[in-house]
């Protein structure tokens, strides 16, 4: 989407559903975590869990 179309959207462009994916994510790996360094980790993993995805779909798709 270009940012021209963004604005008649109210400037939104899909931000709320990462951030509703991304609140899903952090919980999800929140509850695998055991110490305080395994929450740490967890956050980074909420932050950049649609590279991951993409990756592995491109994966699936070769």
């Amino acid at each position: 989407m270009s940012k021209d179309n963004c604005k008649n959207y109210g400037g939104v462009c899909g931000g709320g559903i990462y951030g509703v994916g991304m609140i899903g994510a952090l919980v999800y790996f929140f509850n695998q975590a055991d110490s305080f360094g395994g929450y740490i980790f967890a956050i980074l993993k909420a932050l950049i869990w649609p590279g991951f995805l993409v990756y592995q779909l491109f994966n699936f798709l070769n």
